[in-house]
C-alpha cells in the first residue's frame, strides 16, 4: 500500500499572482531558503525561485504545497543529478 502511494505523483502547479505571491504543488523536498532565493525538489525537476525579501508562508510537504511572498524576479527548472552518478567532467578526467 505504501508502494502504491509512493508511485503516484502529485500533480505540478505554479500559480503566481502580480508577481508578489506564488503557490507551488507537487513539491517533494526542500532544499534550501533565504531572502533572495528558495529552492525545492519536484517530481519534474529542481525548481529555483529568485526574489528579493522572500518569505515562505505555507510549506506542507506531505501535501506538496509551498506559498512564497516577496518581489518574484525568476523561476527556473533544472534536472536534479542523482546520487552516485558521476558527471560528464568526472567521467571525463578519470
Amino acid at each position: 500500500m505504501a508502494e502504491e502511494k509512493k508511485a503516484l505523483k502529485t500533480a505540478h502547479n505554479l500559480i503566481m499572482e502580480e508577481r508578489s505571491s506564488l503557490t507551488v504543488t507537487g513539491v517533494t523536498d526542500i532544499e534550501r531558503f533565504d531572502e533572495e532565493e528558495v529552492v525545492v525538489a519536484t517530481d519534474l525537476g529542481q525548481l529555483t525561485i529568485k526574489g528579493q525579501g522572500l518569505h515562505l508562508n505555507k510549506i506542507d510537504v506531505d501535501d506538496g504545497e509551498l506559498s512564497v511572498e516577496g518581489e518574484l524576479d525568476a523561476l527556473s527548472y533544472s534536472q536534479r543529478q542523482e546520487r552516485g552518478r558521476e558527471g560528464f567532467l568526472a567521467r571525463l578526467f578519470r
